[in-house]
């Protein structure tokens, strides 16, 4: 399976945005890939709190580490791109891994 970093929004309409990233984990899984989306995992309660700007940079670096054994960056444009979602696209071009742009809706 290909490693992948998942990239999908998360501030701002919260609920909605993990909705969303729960159906993008599936699509990436039904295309064959092991995602991360770290901004699902480290925001559960009693982990880290979002709304802390110093875990929420915490928690973005932590996912972000992934990327020395990823195979690449997904990033889910249905919903636009968050600042924290551009973070990890700069991050994964600095540290050469490719980036696909997807969609949900295609």
């Amino acid at each position: 399976m290909k490693l992948v970093i998942l990239e999908s929004p998360f501030a701002g309409d919260v609920e909605a945005n993990i909705e969303y990233a729960r159906a993008c984990l599936r699509d990436s899984l039904m295309r064959g890939e092991a995602p991360i989306a770290s901004h699902l995992l480290y925001t559960q309660p009693g982990v880290l709190n979002d709304d802390i700007p110093a875990e929420r940079q915490h928690g973005i670096d932590a996912g972000l580490s992934w990327r020395h054994v990823s195979d690449g960056t997904v990033v889910y444009t249905d919903r636009g791109i968050s600042k924290g979602m551009q973070y990890g696209i700069d991050a994964a071009y600095a540290a050469g891994k490719p980036v696909e742009f997807r969609t949900l809706s295609q």
